[in-house]
């Protein structure tokens, strides 16, 4: 019971946090909806917990709980997949950026000394 105290808190807490960045404009409507989402279907699992445990079965895993384990581990490695690949483009674009103001620089100079 404890717990679903702290997770019911912590999800509502967490939908207080996406509403301010939906207000400034921080996110798009998309990434509210679905975050939103999420953290509704949070609150449901853990309220109707034993519900879990049908949908859970139907995959061929024993309780909801598990299921959500299992599920939870291939999102957050398919984030982190998504994140890699994010940084690996940044990096890319701060050199191609980084590279062309030296160069410019170095044109710049070159141009006042002659």
């Amino acid at each position: 019971m404890l717990i679903q105290l702290i997770i019911i808190s912590f999800s509502l807490f967490a939908i207080s946090r996406l509403l301010k960045k939906f207000k400034v404009k921080e996110i798009s409507n998309r990434e509210f909806y679905l975050w939103l989402l999420i953290w509704v279907l949070i609150i449901g699992a853990t309220i109707w917990f034993r519900k879990t445990d049908v949908i859970a079965k139907f995959f061929g895993v024993e309780k909801g709980a598990d299921l959500a384990v299992y599920l939870s581990i291939v999102v957050l490695f398919y984030l982190i997949f998504k994140l890699i690949v994010k940084i690996d483009k940044l990096e890319k674009d701060i050199t191609k950026i980084v590279r062309k103001i030296a160069i410019d620089k170095q044109e710049t100079k070159d141009k006042n000394r002659t």
